[in-house]
């Protein structure tokens, strides 16, 4: 009974070409917000630099708002709320937008953390042989920094990519919709399994590279 409930191979035979469909879209929906995601952080870590403090006190605030909002919450926002303003939006446009605000403050935060975890030396060093200071923060100061929170960007990266599946609320057919798809048609819960698992085996080598970051980062420390 659970077999055929849980791990029914003749469903998911069936059901396997939709599933290969969503994940297609899941890994082309991660190629295009996780970048997003650190575009937007980037953006925010490098204005929060400013010697502006309303410029600083308002990536503040923004980072606390898209912070605090549950990325679900936002996202219908974005896909339903904004057509009532006039500004019609596709499932893709809807979860960009909402992943780019979201993350985006994640990442800030974490790159931000980065570029204080180096020490001021290093940029007055870079300015004193004669680079710029955009050139000084892009060739000197940020690999150092993304190197001091390595572990985190992965980490929250890992986070975006499990995130992708709230694409699902606004139908979106990424890996998730599919397997529900699978699911109501079927009347079995092997499709939903088969999602879980592709998930597990996606995302598993990542969590391996993560506890090895971490474990690397803390025996420097010593």
């Amino acid at each position: 009974m659970f077999a055929d409930a849980f791990l029914n191979t003749e469903i998911l035979r069936e059901a396997w070409p939709i599933l290969l469909d969503g994940l297609g879209r899941t890994a082309l929906l991660s190629a295009l917000v996780v970048p997003l995601g650190l575009l937007g952080g980037l953006i925010l870590a490098l204005l929060s630099l400013t010697r502006r403090r309303w410029l600083r006190w308002g990536v503040a605030v923004w980072v606390d708002v898209f912070r605090a909002l549950p990325p679900l919450v936002l996202l219908v926002v974005v896909y339903a709320g904004l057509p009532f303003a006039g500004v019609e939006v596709s499932a893709w446009q809807a979860v960009a937008t909402g992943f780019f605000l979201n993350t985006g403050a994640y990442y800030g935060e974490i790159l931000r953390a980065g570029i204080a975890s180096v020490p001021k030396g290093q940029m007055e060093a870079a300015r004193s042989l004669g680079l710029s200071r955009p050139h000084a923060l892009a060739l000197v100061v940020l690999p150092q920094a993304v190197r001091n929170v390595l572990p985190d960007l992965v980490s929250n990266t890992l986070e975006v990519v499990k995130l992708t599946s709230l694409a699902a609320v606004v139908a979106l057919p990424e890996l998730l919709f599919q397997a529900r798809q699978a699911q109501s048609v079927t009347y079995n819960a092997t499709p939903i399994v088969a999602a879980a698992v592709i998930y597990f085996l996606l995302l598993w080598p990542f969590v391996r590279m993560l506890s090895r970051l971490e474990n690397r980062q803390l025996a420097s420390r010593r």
